[in-house]
């Protein structure tokens, strides 16, 4: 086992003897800056940061896969665990799948097969969310900047107003991507956050604003990427603006292997049953830098149903809670997926 992989990661292996596939299942273990809003007693006890998006959870069930791995040693192979920070991160700062990557724990022995889980409170606590392709979209952070003129709130003339500027943007940038999308397309656009002046009688001379762009499709990706940094160079023209176009924290799809989703269906229809076995036919489009362990090996990322009520706040929301019965479900889902890889070459398990 190494402790402090990328400050605060976890990797850990068991060998069983035999040659055989190499197993990695990834747990996510970092929270956000959202205030917990639980009227609970394991609610956030650090303001300003909950587990809002179930990585506590996934944590756990790795955790008990690899108890069970210890109590029931498989005939070959070995199976890895990857305890990953840094998920959940700003703009611009390393991926911890990425940083864990570049210090080489799977350098000497890559994988056969790569496993996760995530939280998915669209579905109730006993079922399995099984995608038959995309199980995560690809992103794109971007951060613009403009940068004007300052002067005195009472003289705009003598200024190049930033903020005017970005206020603009904003509204073009929605206008403008939604008019490049062809019916089919799946892309999603966001302005998370604007930044700008620094007093209420001053004319700001810069401003910005961060936010994403999430697709499934390259081609789709390249011409939303080309007409983001066009409305840009044109808004910031139109003001006489400088424009400062930062690409970051670019991440490819979550692409799900055909051979393990097989092996998923038939393990989830006998562990939760066939009518809580899933099919989802909707590509979401949040992202995950587990597709940066993906592009290691055929790999599979399940959505774990959460929800023990008629309605769950979604991820990302304060009040996001897990209903715990879910964790056995995760445990038991993980565990028989990684022993089937394991019983069988890779031959074999595309006959699942």
């Amino acid at each position: 086992m190494r402790s402090g992989v990328a400050g605060t990661g976890v990797f850990a292996f068991r060998d069983t003897g035999p040659p055989g596939p190499h197993v990695l299942i990834r747990a996510d273990m970092d929270a956000m800056p959202v205030t917990d809003l639980k009227d609970v007693s394991y609610a956030s006890s650090v303001p300003g940061v909950a587990h809002a998006c179930g990585h506590d959870v996934h944590t756990v069930v790795a955790v008990g896969v690899a108890e069970r791995f210890a109590l029931d040693v498989p005939p070959c192979g070995r199976v890895s665990f990857v305890f990953q920070p840094a998920e959940e991160r700003p703009f611009g700062e390393p991926s911890g799948a990425r940083a864990m990557l570049d210090e080489g724990i799977l350098a000497e022995y890559p994988p056969d097969a790569v496993l996760g889980l995530h939280c998915w409170p669209d579905l109730p606590v006993g079922s399995i969310g099984i995608d038959q392709r995309i199980a995560m979209g690809g992103k794109d952070a971007f951060r613009i900047k403009f940068t004007g003129i300052g002067a005195h709130a009472a003289t705009p003339s003598r200024g190049r107003d930033a903020i005017l500027g970005i206020a603009q943007l904003v509204t073009t940038l929605h206008q403008g991507y939604s008019r490049s999308l062809d019916p089919g397309d799946l892309a999603v656009l966001n302005v998370g956050t604007i930044w700008g002046g620094r007093s209420q009688s001053v004319i700001a001379d810069e401003a910005e604003v961060t936010g994403t762009l999430r697709t499934v499709d390259p081609l789709v990706r390249d011409r939303l990427r080309t007409e983001i940094e066009r409305i840009s160079t044109a808004a910031a023209a139109t003001l006489a603006l400088d424009c400062e176009f930062t690409w970051a924290d670019e991440m490819p799809a979550i692409i799900n292997d055909p051979r393990l989703v097989r092996c998923a269906i038939a393990v989830s229809g006998e562990l939760v049953g066939r009518e809580n076995t899933r099919i989802l036919t909707t590509s979401p489009m949040t992202s995950d830098d587990f597709a940066l362990f993906a592009e290691m090996a055929p790999a599979l990322y399940l959505k774990l149903g959460v929800c023990g009520s008629d309605t769950c706040p979604s991820l990302h929301n304060g009040a996001f809670d897990v209903d715990e019965r879910a964790i056995g479900v995760g445990i038991s889902l993980l565990h028989g997926i990684a022993m089937s890889v394991l019983t069988r070459t890779l031959a074999g398990w595309e006959e699942v």
